[in-house]
């Protein structure tokens, strides 16, 4: 899969940047030689897959990051610090730097980037939700990426007052569109890059690169308790709703008094959720299993009938990619990265403006109930998940990058290595 570049003309219509367009990676040297050897990179994300509430945003970029390590790139990962984590290590083949918490991670990056900025040919500039400014510290021949799953907007009046979440839009939406409007932007699903456009007035020129997902390898079917079962796999987080799909075993009662709803992952909301697992209504009939090794959340995952996610806040939806690799359909909400990730009717169903999230279940389950409808759908998930691998993410990122150091001509550089 290619990436596509969804620019707006004056006339308002969306032109792609099709392979025939574009320059090949390596022209002038052999196929095998590595498209990036000896390019110095800078990717700043907010935190790294290693941290407790980690997510697809994360993987993602590390992703990209080995893969361009693979192709002779020298990459440094700089992100946040939890407390007992080093602030340096090399893993996978990239340098991970940490430093500063939550909410220092946005000044000290910046300020490390700065001392070094004549160091890096090109920077990957994570925006979740707040950018760390690249383009305003970095020399002028140093190429920026911005890369942005979803529009925060919403998500800051969740979280924070109003005075701070009007503070956090004005930042992503006014400042970032000057600051990053000459530099190329990288989104996951053209959903996102709508909402950028139409939601953010955004003017740079944006590419659509989907996420991957993890090759699904053959495990054993172990019985997971629940006649249907139902789960809810990612990050146990505010925005994620894990709440609403715990509350199906109750909501659904009545329909399926043998459901049994699986939560599988971790984050700051499992206090809360344990405690409501055990209230009368749901009691024995809610699973948290907490963190589990790939092997065990793919059996889990594979014994459900059903993936559910509450989330109205999404770039793509990763967990979504890896239920459909084992042949299990997802119900979600119809917003932007989600929208993409589920073809509603094909590999799960959407929860549409005026329907809640109890109702479009109920309508999954039914549907499912059917041995041929269960298998179909199966076979349409499976197929839709073999679409994305990292491999085909991480070879477009390179093909960009390549580009953008080519418009530059900028080669390898020949200075000491960033510390």
């Amino acid at each position: 899969m290619v990436a596509q570049r969804a620019n707006t003309n004056p006339a308002g219509r969306v032109s792609s940047l099709t392979d025939r367009d574009r320059p090949q990676l390596t022209a002038g040297q052999p196929a095998s030689a590595p498209a990036l050897r000896g390019v110095r990179v800078a990717l700043l994300n907010f935190r790294e897959p290693g941290q407790s509430v980690a997510g697809g945003a994360e993987e993602y970029a590390w992703q990209v990051s080995v893969h361009l390590v693979g192709q002779g790139a020298r990459v440094h990962f700089v992100t946040s610090r939890e407390p007992g984590q080093p602030r340096a290590e090399r893993r996978d083949g990239v340098e991970l730097r940490r430093m500063g918490n939550r909410y220092l991670v946005h000044l000290l990056v910046p300020l490390w980037l700065l001392l070094r900025r004549r160091r890096f040919d090109l920077v990957v500039d994570c925006m979740n939700g707040i950018p760390f400014f690249a383009p305003v510290v970095v020399s002028r021949r140093t190429r920026v990426i911005s890369l942005i799953h979803h529009v925060h907007d919403r998500q800051f009046y969740a979280f924070f007052s109003r005075r701070i979440a009007r503070i956090g839009c004005f930042v992503e939406g006014p400042v970032a569109r000057l600051i990053y409007r000459r530099c190329l932007t990288v989104t996951v699903s053209e959903s996102s890059a709508t909402e950028l456009r139409e939601r953010l007035r955004w003017l740079a020129p944006i590419e659509i690169v989907p996420n991957g997902s993890p090759v699904a390898r053959p495990i054993a079917r172990d019985a997971v308790p629940g006649d249907p079962a139902v789960v809810y796999l990612g990050r146990l987080v505010g925005h994620k709703r894990v709440e609403r799909v715990v509350a199906l075993a109750a909501d659904l009662a009545g329909d399926w008094p043998g459901l049994h709803v699986h939560v599988v992952g971790r984050g700051p909301e499992f206090g809360p959720l344990a405690a409501r697992a055990n209230e009368p209504d749901v009691a024995g009939r809610v699973h948290l299993r907490g963190f589990l090794s790939e092997a065990d959340k793919n059996a889990v995952l594979s014994g459900a009938r059903l993936n559910v996610t509450a989330s109205e806040f999404e770039g793509w939806g990763l967990t979504v990619i890896e239920a459909a690799a084992l042949g299990v359909p997802t119900v979600a909400y119809d917003v932007a990265g989600l929208r993409d990730s589920v073809r509603h009717g094909v590999t799960g169903w959407l929860v549409r403006d005026g329907e809640s999230l109890a109702d479009v279940v109920r309508l999954a389950l039914k549907e499912l109930g059917d041995p041929r409808t269960r298998a179909r759908m199966g076979v349409a998930c499976r197929m839709w998940a073999r679409e994305f691998t990292w491999g085909k993410t991480g070879a477009s990122m390179t093909e960009l990058i390549a580009t953008e150091l080519e418009k530059s001509g900028s080669g390898p550089p020949s200075r000491g290595v960033a510390q």
